[in-house]
């Protein structure tokens, strides 16, 4: 039987979701927008399949409704919901990237009768809009569900169901463990990103050379405070206890450094390196938090016309990049031309390509 899909709202995460669940044949999917150019853009381009000018209106329709909007506006809508005209069996799920805040506002829907299961696709892009909507975008990533902790099993099983077309690795956590999570490994992160560009900054103002030398491995480290400042503040401010708390074992763990510095021998300070070197390659290859992409180090003799070459190379064999940058200093690789994929397999492509085509060594960072 064809579901109706609803999502309000159609930028990249929205516009995404809807070309991700139009490869299931028995689904179709009406799309609202605050902004009538977006909700214009999407049917033009394909991302819908029909305009809903009323959101209240095509919620009517809807046997699944999407919230692909800030937090804020979510909550916001979750309350007035109960008021709206809805089939019985609908089921309401979000996109938001905290979840204890929303899922207290959903307890309103709950208490009406409506089936509310909180969801969190953990990828992105470093490119924003419903242009910008790509149907792999969460391919190999996590998409949280995070239900009440009484919800109808089947309910959450159809919900589950309709996403793994995404081709998404869909799992279920409370809300509780989902933010404690997200908090540490994206987060936060976020904060020790521009906490570091901040620092660079202040010294900038001593040693004005310093920027011209913050490449590599800074850039790298760095790349994440370069996103969205109003949808990071709405995050932080969304989760600032768990925050606080990460920021409290971080300072421990700072001074734990200073110490070490202070105090130990080389081989201590060896091992600290060491242990930090072995847990980040045991992490999983996988799509993490927010925005992700794929990065190729190529190391690449210094000629004329050397990076147009390459990339004709995989403009040839239709391998799409994301970004490309040159790296001045940088002593832990030796690659200094880096081409970003937004996909494992574009890069995988794109290492067979350079292989094929050159004699350039390819390293993955």
């Amino acid at each position: 039987m064809k579901q109706t899909v609803l999502i309000i709202g159609l930028g990249l995460i929205g516009g995404s979701l809807a070309l991700g669940l139009k490869r299931h044949t028995d689904v179709s999917i009406i799309g609202y927008d605050a902004s009538d150019q977006t909700l214009r853009t999407a049917k033009r381009i394909g991302v819908i399949d029909e305009m809903a000018v009323q959101m209240e209106d095509a919620s009517e329709l809807a046997d699944i409704i999407i919230f692909a909007t800030p937090v804020n506006e979510t909550i916001r809508l979750i309350k007035e919901m109960p008021s709206w005209q809805l089939k019985k069996n609908v089921i309401v799920t979000d996109t938001g990237s905290t979840k204890k805040e929303i899922m207290k506002a959903a307890q309103i829907l709950k208490e009406a009768g409506i089936t509310f299961i909180g969801g969190h696709p953990m990828a992105g892009s470093h490119k924003s809009g419903v242009e910008a909507a790509r149907a792999h975008l969460f391919e190999n990533a996590f998409y949280m569900l995070t239900p009440f902790e009484n919800e109808n099993k089947e309910e959450a099983k159809v919900l589950s169901d309709l996403l793994h077309v995404t081709k998404a690795k869909v799992v279920q956590v409370n809300a509780e463990e989902h933010d404690h999570m997200t908090a540490v490994v994206s987060h936060f992160p976020h904060l020790v990103a521009a906490s570091l560009v901040h620092q660079l900054a202040v010294e900038n103002e001593s040693f004005p050379f310093t920027k011209q030398l913050a490449a590599g491995g800074f850039r790298d480290l760095t790349r994440i405070a370069s996103s969205n400042p109003i949808m990071w503040r709405d995050i932080t401010v969304q989760n600032r206890a768990e925050l606080s708390n990460q920021l409290q074992v971080w300072l421990e763990e700072m001074k734990r450094l200073q110490n070490l510095l202070l105090h130990s021998d080389a081989e201590d300070i060896e091992q600290y390196f060491s242990t930090a070197k072995q847990v980040r390659d045991e992490l999983p290859i996988s799509k993490g938090a927010m925005f992700a992409v794929h990065d190729l180090y190529v190391d690449v003799p210094d000629y004329p016309g050397v990076i147009s070459e390459i990339t004709g190379y995989l403009a040839n064999d239709h391998i799409s990049i994301t970004n490309l940058r040159i790296i001045e200093t940088r002593e832990d690789i030796f690659g200094i031309l880096v081409i970003s994929f937004q996909t494992i397999d574009d890069r995988e492509k794109a290492v067979e390509c350079i292989a094929k085509n050159t004699t350039f060594e390819t390293y993955i960072s």
